[in-house]
């Protein structure tokens, strides 16, 4: 993955526990899906893998979200994500409580094999 610029000056402009969260998670997720692009859309860092939306991350006044988060990652991590916030299709994290690396990785991989039936 090529980091994009725009990305670094977002997290830069984060306070330093919500960068320090953020910039793991993209490099997790840049890890698991390494042919995926960068970039920034709806002014959120944002992973796409050719003109597909894969993820996006963001740091708010309170906490960090990750989108999309689905009904099925929900589920098979029930136990481990109670009491994280949440809205219909985002997971908020914060240092305190952080997204668990499994969490990541089936949401990822999920996502990918997504949009491989997608672009078929």
């Amino acid at each position: 993955m090529t980091p994009d610029p725009r990305v670094d000056k977002y997290l830069d402009g984060l306070p330093a526990d919500q960068r320090e969260l953020l910039q793991a998670l993209r490099q997790r997720i840049a890890k698991l899906a390494p042919d995926a692009v960068e970039t920034i859309s709806y002014d959120m860092p944002t992973f796409k893998m050719g003109k597909h939306f894969l993820l996006s991350y963001a740091g708010w006044k309170r906490h960090c979200s990750i989108y999309p988060i689905t009904d099925d990652v929900l589920r098979k991590h029930a136990a481990a994500l109670q009491g994280y916030g949440r809205t219909k299709g985002s997971l908020h994290f914060n240092k305190a409580q952080p997204l668990p690396d499994g969490v990541i990785e089936d949401l990822v991989r999920e996502r990918l094999a997504t949009l491989e039936t997608v672009a078929g």
